[in-house]
């Protein structure tokens, strides 16, 4: 007969662990806010784009079955610290910052901050900055890398909470230039609304970078750490990453 003391640890521990089982779906964090290419919502409802199918992919690897969980940006390190998700996949770059409340796996890819503003612009970044509004999601490697490198070039700087917000008032004539990942501009150029607006330039490499985008895990999942990089080592051996990169960017971005 079982102690029931024993039992009631047990319990506590599985009520209290945030490790998930092996036999129970692992949650894929992504911001609740579409991020095209990389997630955004298809025409039935569900979510998909490059990172969403590559995650998938990552997950085919392992042999483990995944879920796609939306989740606000600004609250997705806390939701991973607290089990409601369990790998934050959502172009998240491994910073030093980051690193001390989360872990990472291993890159899968690497973009640099680029600019973006209106082709009749004579602009050169950062040295044509000076008086021109700047438009950067918040909480963001490029937001970082603003207040780190921008904070003397004269630039009127504006912070959003969604990067969609960002290129809606660029578009707008609200916005004189943007900065965000070079991959999602690329995206950004090529929409009919944008025909008029081009890159200008990409940010040097600078520690607010990082070094790459990875998969933002809990500190304390070391077995599922060690499973993404066999993963993605060898979805990066084996094509897939690249074949899912050319499809959606006509470019390989994978590490």
């Amino acid at each position: 007969m079982k102690n029931n003391l024993l039992t009631a640890a047990a319990l506590a521990l599985l009520t209290f662990s945030t490790i998930t089982p092996a036999d129970e779906p692992l949650k894929i964090g992504i911001s609740a806010e579409p991020y095209p290419p990389f997630t955004y919502t298809s025409a039935d409802g569900g979510w998909s784009g490059f990172e969403v199918e590559l995650g998938l992919a990552f997950c085919e690897a392992m042999e483990r079955e995944c879920e796609i969980k939306p989740t606000g940006w600004s609250g997705i390190i806390p939701s991973l610290k607290a089990g409601r998700i369990d790998m934050i996949m959502n172009s998240m770059s491994i910073t030093e910052a980051r690193q001390r409340v989360i872990d990472f796996s291993d890159p899968y890819y690497f973009t640099p901050g680029a600019y973006v503003a209106a082709k009749d612009m004579t602009l050169t970044p950062p040295d044509d900055l000076d008086g021109q509004v700047l438009g950067v999601q918040s909480a963001t490697t490029n937001a970082t890398y603003t207040r780190r490198a921008l904070r003397d070039s004269g630039a009127q700087v504006r912070l959003y909470d969604q990067a969609e917000q960002v290129n809606r008032d660029l578009l707008s004539g609200r916005l004189d230039v943007i900065l965000a990942d070079q991959i999602a501009m690329l995206e950004l150029v090529e929409r009919d609304a944008a025909e008029g607006f081009e890159i200008k330039g990409t940010a040097p490499h600078h520690p607010a970078y990082g070094d790459g985008v990875g998969i933002g895990l809990r500190q304390d999942d070391d077995a599922l750490e060690a499973e993404l990089n066999e993963a993605i080592a060898e979805v990066l051996e084996n094509g897939t990453c690249t074949r899912l990169s050319n499809e959606y960017f006509d470019t390989d971005i994978c590490t």
